[in-house]
């Protein structure tokens, strides 16, 4: 073999078929049937086990690009997808059962591809090798992974607080400062009078919460508690916690808000912008609903929502660079949920890339990266250079990429004019950089 990737789920796929792809020898290690976790039920490849929703296909939303750019790459999954596609609306759903069938059938077939079901319990030493074991990495791995990176820089439990659009805050009724104007103005103030603040607090304690899945049982360091669960132990516990207004004056009145909702920048241009100690487990329309009754998110657009969900992810700003490898071991790639990204399409993305790395790996070239205009290359960038301090996972989103030139004034427009140009970016790198060295290979074999 030429490379070896570890884990069969959707990220390992598209590594092991990318890497196949180039005209490299893969061998894949599953560990199912032999070892199981505690969400999947069948020794199938890529099994999706939360959702049959790759969501949307639209080109005006940011699913819909990656998956576009995915498309247009090459992606073994999203051919598949098209394949047993289900009625969705506008949403890419698939039959679950026949997908993962034609996923590990394609694998099983492929000549250049080995498929071997072993549980790997240690890091081998082989080289390239490409980590791909999911949110529910085996105990034994986790332990080995937490030896590598150390502990405190592997997470077991995701406690994401939610993500506006920069351009739908209302900033009139907003106001920047740091309490105790420490910092300078690195926050946006969101306050609240008392009228507004017992409204809020009532929507919170009334909405309707994701039960825990039975195989989680999070134990939350007091500072990462659910929203929610901070408001149950009574009305003035958000005061004194992530609503607490002390050290902060409102420079319109003068006075001190009522309460207060923090926004923290999530890009330099602030095109994102982090609900600060809103982790949450509140359902996604409650969450729109609750966090719109603050006055300055009324018209609040969500890159991201809050969540609460056992999801094994490395700090990935510290240790990765981006063509997915380790910094200071450039022959061990990491893909899918385990860098910290989010979602289906998403961690397969990453694999992708993560696989032609590690085939460039053994043909002796250098990495490559999508360009930042593209909804893989932003998502990418965003994964290993964002702050580590505050590091959580994230999914695709309109936020990630650089502002347009000339944007046009319509949303829906807007993010049409991003998707435009990004799958002309993508095109172009995939002709010179992806698909140049390949006119004389066997890149369809199998296929």
């Amino acid at each position: 073999m030429d490379v070896l990737v570890i884990g069969g789920g959707l990220a390992g796929c598209e590594a092991a078929w990318q890497v196949a792809r180039q005209g490299c020898r893969v061998r894949l290690l599953e560990m199912r049937p032999f070892s199981f976790t505690p969400a999947h039920k069948t020794s199938l490849l890529a099994e999706l086990v939360c959702s049959n929703s790759l969501r949307s296909k639209h080109l005006d939303t940011a699913s819909g690009l990656l998956k576009a750019e995915m498309m247009l790459w090459g992606s073994l999954l999203l051919g598949v997808a098209h394949k047993v596609e289900v009625p969705a609306g506008g949403a890419l759903a698939v039959d679950r059962m026949a997908f993962a069938r034609e996923v590990t059938k394609r694998i099983e077939s492929h000549p250049s591809i080995e498929l071997v079901r072993k549980e790997v319990k240690d890091l081998p030493h082989f080289r390239p090798l490409v980590v791909a074991t999911g949110p529910l990495t085996s105990l034994a791995l986790s332990q080995a992974l937490a030896g590598l990176f150390g502990g405190e820089h592997l997470y077991f439990y995701d406690a994401i607080s939610p993500i506006v659009m920069g351009d739908s805050i209302d900033y009139g009724r907003a106001f920047f400062a740091s309490r105790y104007g420490k910092g300078g103005e690195d926050y946006l103030n969101c306050p609240l009078t008392e009228e507004e603040y017992d409204m809020f607090y009532r929507a919170i304690v009334d909405a309707e919460r994701v039960p825990l899945r039975p195989f989680e049982d999070p134990k939350f360091f007091s500072g990462c508690m659910p929203i929610e669960e901070i408001a149950d132990l009574g009305k003035a516990s958000l005061l004194y916690g992530p609503m607490k207004p002390v050290g902060l004056r409102d420079p319109v009145t003068g006075n001190r808000p009522y309460a207060v909702v923090q926004l923290r920048r999530e890009t330099k241009e602030g095109t994102l912008w982090n609900m600060v100690g809103f982790q949450t487990r509140l359902k996604w329309p409650e969450q729109k609903r609750v966090f719109r009754l603050v006055p300055a998110l009324r018209n609040a657009e969500f890159a991201r929502f809050g969540s609460v969900h056992r999801n094994t992810y490395i700090n990935s700003p510290v240790f990765l660079s981006m063509s997915m490898a380790l910094k200071g071991d450039r022959g061990l790639f990491f893909a899918g949920q385990l860098t910290g990204v989010e979602g289906y399409m998403e961690s397969a993305a990453t694999g992708m890339l993560a696989g032609l790395n590690a085939a460039r790996y053994v043909k002796g070239d250098p990495p490559v990266v999508p360009p930042a205009t593209t909804m893989m290359g932003a998502l990418v960038r965003y994964v290993v250079s964002c702050d580590p301090a505050a590091f959580q996972p994230m999914n695709a989103n309109f936020g990630l990429l650089p502002p347009l030139t000339k944007p046009p004034k319509g949303k829906r427009d807007r993010r049409l004019a991003y998707s435009e140009r990004a799958l002309k970016d993508m095109a172009m790198w995939l002709r010179e950089v992806v698909y140049a060295p390949l006119k004389d290979s066997n890149m369809g074999r199998g296929e």
